[in-house]
């Protein structure tokens, strides 16, 4: 574990220990083209306030939706993200890819 990953970690434990509702959310795996690797996560505490990354753009806010629900009591769940070469082209990207992300709350 590198040290931004402990961080998040860090971070989470912290809030936590504040008495805050957190949510932690880790890719587990990817396909093609992703702009964060397998082990990326993303701590979200109920106020909203974030530490870490699991991709960027649009899929963060969706995660960040996610947990946001599972901290008000939600099961925890994996959630897929994709977008094929032909849509990456139409909408200006180099190339397509996937990803999974897991999304639970911490305890």
């Amino acid at each position: 574990m590198d040290r931004s990953e402990q961080d998040v970690i860090d971070q989470a434990l912290a809030w936590r220990s504040e008495g805050r509702r957190v949510a932690l959310a880790t890719v587990i795996a990817t396909w093609g083209s992703s702009p964060r690797p397998v082990g990326s996560q993303l701590a979200v505490d109920e106020a909203g306030q974030m530490v870490g990354s699991v991709s960027g753009g649009c899929i963060e806010g969706a995660v960040v939706k996610e947990a946001q629900e599972i901290m008000a009591g939600a099961k925890p769940r994996l959630l897929d993200f994709g977008i094929t070469n032909e849509q990456a082209w139409e909408v200006g990207l180099a190339c397509g890819g996937k990803l999974q992300v897991y999304v639970e709350a911490v305890e």
